[in-house]
């Protein structure tokens, strides 16, 4: 055994049958985050040539446990089959395929419940052909036989039998070994002595079995499996890594998966608390909140938790604030259990508060991990959250996190950052750095073309809160939107239109020239100019001029430059507009109107 001085792990090279030993003792088990075993026939015939070949088939890897160690919630490798397992000594992060595989073929002593090579469920019993082990020109694999259940192979639908080894006489006679025995010394010595005695100790056939032995029986004897063991003082996040490193074909190992795992060592069912919680969440018709899976409401819960212990502490020995990865996997059950009501909560206040802000779902929703903190700080707050006062400030920075795009990566850095700077602003201290790191660029207008980004989505938001009314029917978009009639973002000069006119993309396809309208509506609108469109619009609906420009005017337009066709005019006029609206909600001005990049990007200034 090989440990190096301060290492999280050691080496060792125990015998395929000791290793095995301890997995049928319930010594080595399964930590429960480990998916189901699921190797098909053609991988185990394959380990089994390999092993059969003394082939390197690769390295094990185990977690000690016991001491302080981190705790999962065990189960016995399938096949073990024991009415009171003990405490394991050791789990398995990697080789869960190639021991189960293994145990269950060699040890188990009960057949092997797989799949064929086209998906089905099989149960299957393994031989060795001895005669082709011992034929140097025959594939190993094609060597190693599975039959069924009741070790008859039949074809032609069941009517024809093809190999028939029910009974020792017949294993025999096949020249058939069944790999069950090979690491069962008693049962291998009693199959060995029966078959010499079945061919009345033939020397050929004591020259056969012997060169068997030698040539394969012996290298399972002496197969050593290379292992390495994490010692129990091995860190949850060091080994949620190397789960995830070594697992790379298998399960991707979430924080979720291993904190369930955590709790589930204490009774705990975190997946089901979950499910009942994520139920609740979609009760309260808060179509905002689809978003929010467990790792984010876990991650918000420590984010909580974290400020929580940072309050509490002494001035001069204060932990950080931190939401990280690894401060998730060292949340404690107890922790959880006093703190996830509270959050649930806080995120149906924040829902809340984005419904007033007219953010209705998830496609109008501008960044869902911005409710990570937004929903802690809201769980703080608790009844403090309906004072008019704090919803201001909470919408204030909400908003600067969305035209500051600042939500767009990973971000748990900044999630720590917040929910003390909110708290403080909210009893009177300075404004978050959120809201100081917030900056809006003019020429950004023109890059937003597409309601992936996070400030289209904002805009149009803001849009919706001025009041914005169809340009058909007079409705506000609001209403018609919770009427589940189908609302989108259309051009207000057609494409058509302005390709047909040669006006340029970067301008026609931005934010500056649409609007949320009914699909209804922009059916009308067609390929026309305004001018054509809203004339058609006037007399079909019955629409007053004056209503029609009302209706215009809660999209931040000109109607009079909308209606003689003036694009670089309403073009201007909307851009402004629309700057104004940013500044309004993030309570920050919008500097650069007059810059050169904005006039050479615009053709002109956004000074009002």
């Amino acid at each position: 055994m090989v440990q190096l001085a301060s290492s999280t792990f050691e080496t060792n090279e125990p015998l395929l049958a000791e290793l095995l030993g301890e997995v049928h003792k319930g010594q080595i088990q399964l930590p429960d985050f480990q998916r189901g075993w699921v190797w098909d026939d053609a991988h185990i015939r394959s380990l089994l040539a390999s092993l059969s070949l003394a082939y390197p088939i690769g390295a094990v890897m185990l977690l000690e446990t016991g001491g302080d160690g981190i705790r999962f919630k065990p189960r016995l490798v399938e096949g073990v089959d024991l009415p009171k397992p003990p405490k394991p000594e050791k789990l398995i992060l990697d080789g869960q395929q190639r021991l189960t595989s293994l145990y269950m073929s060699l040890l188990s002593g009960s057949p092997v419940p797989t799949k064929n090579d086209k998906g089905d469920e099989v149960i299957r019993w393994y031989y060795f052909d001895i005669g082709k082990c011992l034929d140097p020109d025959a594939d190993r694999q094609d060597a190693v036989l599975g039959v069924p259940e009741d070790r008859v192979i039949r074809s032609d639908f069941g009517r024809k039998v093809d190999l028939d080894l029910s009974t020792h006489e017949k294993e025999f006679a096949a020249g058939m070994i069944p790999i069950s025995t090979i690491l069962d010394h008693v049962g291998y010595q009693g199959w060995r002595s029966s078959f010499l005695k079945y061919f009345n100790y033939d020397s050929q056939k004591v020259q056969f079995i012997d060169h068997f032995e030698r040539e394969v029986w012996a290298k399972f004897q002496q197969y050593k499996v290379p292992v390495i063991e994490l010692l129990r003082s091995t860190n949850k996040e060091a080994v949620c890594q190397v789960f995830e490193k070594v697992n790379t074909g298998g399960v991707t190992l979430s924080v979720f998966e291993l904190v369930t795992a955590t709790f589930a060592a204490d009774d705990f069912s975190l997946r089901d608390d979950w499910t009942a919680r994520d139920k609740r969440l979609h009760k309260e018709d808060l179509p905002v909140l689809e978003d929010i899976d467990a790792t984010v409401f876990l991650t918000s819960v420590t984010l909580l938790g974290s400020y929580r212990r940072n309050l509490a502490a002494p001035a001069d020995q204060k932990p950080a604030v931190s939401c990280k990865r690894k401060d998730v996997l060292r949340l404690t059950l107890p922790e959880y259990k006093e703190l996830a009501d509270l959050v649930e909560q806080g995120f149906i206040k924040a829902a809340k508060l984005l419904l007033k802000e007219k953010i209705f779902d998830l496609r109008s929703l501008p960044y869902s991990t911005q409710l990570i903190p937004l929903g802690a700080t809201c769980a703080f707050l608790c009844d403090r959250f309906e004072q008019d006062s704090v919803k201001q400030k909470l919408a204030r920075w909400y908003w600067c996190g969305v035209f500051g795009e600042l939500y767009g990566g990973a971000n748990e850095t900044r999630f720590a950052l917040d929910m003390p700077d909110l708290v403080k602003w909210i009893d009177g201290g300075a404004e978050p750095r959120t809201i100081s790191d917030a900056n809006f660029s003019p020429t950004r207008l023109l890059s937003l073309q597409t309601r992936g980004s996070a400030a289209y989505k904002g805009l149009m938001a803001l849009l919706i809160q001025q009041g914005s009314r169809d340009f058909r029917n007079g409705d506000p978009i609001e209403l018609t939107n919770y009427f589940e009639e189908t609302v989108d973002i259309h051009h207000v000069f057609p494409d058509d239109y302005c390709t047909k006119n040669g006006l340029p993309r970067e301008k026609w396809n931005s934010v500056v020239n649409k609007a949320p309208l009914s699909a209804s509506t922009n059916r009308v609108l067609g390929g026309h100019a305004p001018s054509v469109y809203i004339k058609s619009i006037v007399q079909k609906q019955s629409i007053t001029d004056a209503r029609f420009d009302e209706c215009v005017r809660s999209h931040c337009m000109d109607p009079v430059l909308l209606r003689a066709d003036d694009f670089d005019g309403f073009f201007r006029k909307r851009a402004i507009a629309l700057l104004g609206l940013i500044e309004s909600a993030t309570g920050k001005g919008v500097s650069g109107r007059d810059a050169e990049e904005t006039v050479k990007a615009f053709g002109y200034t956004l000074i009002p």
